[in-house]
């Protein structure tokens, strides 16, 4: 470092001009692991802070309750089930996760702001950034992450109602089939749910506004549907109440799996898609808000990367 005199001094001719300081800082020359690692770390993080791991106690307590309580009711079943000898579950797999969507809403709305609100207030994404890291990497990593963790808070009840199935010894073949179709129509929902919630919550860096905005998209076009389906099914209309069912989340799912995978539906009436036409515009429905949700993250991350 350059010393300077003080006033009125004359400078020392002889004096080095500056002087370097070895503070013992040096190069790293370990092995460099790359973008394909940075973004398998920061998927690994953001499913382990979902369900509170690495982090405090108390934000561990909430995600760990919904999971709890998701898994209570197929455990009553198959209790159930085994004792009283019956010769089918009380409910069928693809319509655990329907049942349960309140607890789904809420997990949800609890850990998508978790995991994009904070880098956002906090203005980290920049250093996120500045490694080997592209945006596209970070939107996939945050996306996989809440899918992940979706899918292990509806899946692990199903897993249960089949170990219980096998237990009360119904049949192997029906069970397994019921399984599979459980399994693809929450891994479905869980791609809806996690990409509506990355995209509400990666609006605001404020988390309470994030939940908050969550749980009323969730809610409300919910009661909506069900509300206008109620008043179709009083007008012996089930056409109408098939159609109608595009226009929320759970519904858009609850109808998919009737028409593609044969569940029985909570539409009122228990009519689901009317028809082919219909049923393929479910699937189309499903895949354009999944792509769609995957956009508007990927544009909103372009905004805010460098800033």
């Amino acid at each position: 470092m350059a010393t300077t005199p003080p006033p009125g001094a004359s400078p020392t001719p002889h004096a080095p001009a500056d002087v370097i300081h070895n503070i013992g800082y040096r190069e790293y020359d370990g092995p460099r692991l790359g973008r394909g690692y940075a973004r398998c770390s920061l998927y690994s993080q953001s499913l382990r802070g979902a369900y509170g791991l690495g982090r405090s106690a108390k934000s561990k307590v909430l995600p760990m309750i919904l999971l709890g309580v998701m898994c209570a009711p197929a455990l009553i079943m198959v209790a159930v089930a085994v004792f009283a000898d019956m010769s089918k579950l009380p409910v069928q797999y693809t319509r655990y996760a329907v049942i349960m969507q309140a607890v789904i809403t809420l997990f949800v709305a609890s850990q998508a702001p978790q995991a994009v609100s904070r880098d956002l207030r906090f203005k980290t994404t920049p250093l996120y950034f500045s490694r080997p890291i592209e945006r596209v990497d970070y939107v996939a990593a945050k996306y996989a992450a809440l899918t992940t963790a979706l899918f292990l808070l509806t899946a692990l009840p199903l897993l249960i109602l089949y170990v219980g199935a096998l237990l009360a010894k119904l049949g192997f073949a029906s069970q397994t089939s019921g399984f599979a179709k459980g399994l693809l129509s929450v891994l479905l929902l869980s791609l809806l749910f996690a990409g509506i919630g990355l995209v509400i919550a990666a609006v605001t860096p404020r988390r309470g506004f994030g939940v908050a905005a969550i749980i009323a998209l969730f809610v409300i076009s919910y009661g909506a549907v069900s509300a206008v389906q109620g008043v179709a099914a009083a007008q012996e209309n089930p056409h109408v109440i098939g159609w109608l069912g595009v226009f929320s989340p759970i519904t858009l799912i609850d109808g998919f799996s009737n028409w593609f995978l044969g569940a029985t539906s909570a539409f009122p009436q228990a009519s689901g898609p009317p028809d082919g036409l219909a049923g393929a515009v479910y699937l189309l429905v499903v895949v354009g808000l999944i792509t769609g949700c995957f956009g508007l993250l990927m544009r909103r991350y372009g905004k805010v990367g460098l800033s």
